[in-house]
């Protein structure tokens, strides 16, 4: 991994983690197409620099992790069908994250949703996360859990999961949001935690600057993202999405039946 590589990732994760598109989806393809090599810094950058991306909504949102108390414990229920699936699935997750192919499919079955969840789910009611119940947070993380698999992106399945349970599209993407940020930080703590178990020192000097970098980039850029998705969503809604990821999809589907390798080397 080096410099160009950090930035290109920290693009992708910084313009991608809050839309419903898949952030790791596309930084596995990315990864494929640059040829970078699955060592094990470069997973867990993959999964840090997510830490400077959930720092734009806390400072986008920051009135709302203020508030109340209530507005935590709404998110502690909301993430814990995602942190038992982590940790009874982790292997198989990370087996998943090395195939390009499922990504593909992934972002391919997605999109088809996106086209038509517009429909589905027009009737709303809910409007703010104040509104928002312990029961419609836990159903919504359990949506969550879907993103484990890589393409079909976390947000997208908890923005779905958010309609589903009658709330507008800005409601259910403010709280897709919202609910990043305990998924998002335990995950990396957690991959930090086993990182250091086999790796001493625990960063290299070049390794510290990649991941400041990474992450400073990943958090502008997610802060010029969330403002846009959200006035877009509220006049178009996702039918441009679900035809993002269809196409996407499909070409590298088509280029792994052709022959190419985008393997993860």
């Amino acid at each position: 991994m080096n410099l160009i590589h950090v930035i290109v990732l920290a693009i992708i994760e910084g313009l991608t983690e809050f839309l419903p598109v898949s952030s790791t989806g596309h930084m596995v393809i990315a990864s494929s197409i640059l040829g970078i090599g699955k060592d094990d810094f470069v997973k867990l950058f993959e999964v840090a620099i997510q830490l400077g991306a959930i720092l734009s909504v806390v400072v986008l949102y920051y009135k709302r992790f203020l508030k109340s108390i209530d507005f935590y414990f709404k998110l502690v229920v909301g993430v814990i069908p995602a942190v038992i699936v982590g940790v009874l699935f982790k292997k198989h997750i990370d087996a998943l994250l090395e195939s390009p192919m499922v990504v593909a499919v992934s972002l391919l079955v997605g999109g088809i949703i996106l086209l038509f969840v517009d429909k589905w789910f027009n009737k709303t009611d809910v409007k703010e996360e104040q509104q928002i119940g312990y029961a419609t947070a836990f159903k919504v993380g359990l949506f969550q859990c879907l993103a484990v698999i890589p393409g079909v992106s976390r947000s997208a399945a908890t923005i779905v999961g958010g309609m589903s349970q009658k709330l507008t599209r800005t409601a259910a993407a403010e709280f897709s949001f919202f609910l990043a940020v305990p998924t998002m930080f335990g995950a990396t703590l957690k991959e930090i935690w086993d990182y250091h178990k086999d790796h001493t020192p625990l960063f290299t000097a070049d390794q510290i600057k990649f991941l400041i970098i990474g992450n400073i980039i990943a958090f502008i850029i997610a802060m010029l993202a969330i403002k846009s998705f959200i006035t877009f969503l509220e006049r178009k809604g996702f039918r441009l999405f679900g035809w993002y990821r269809i196409i996407v999809g499909a070409v590298i589907i088509g280029l792994i039946a052709s022959g190419h390798q985008l393997e993860i080397l």
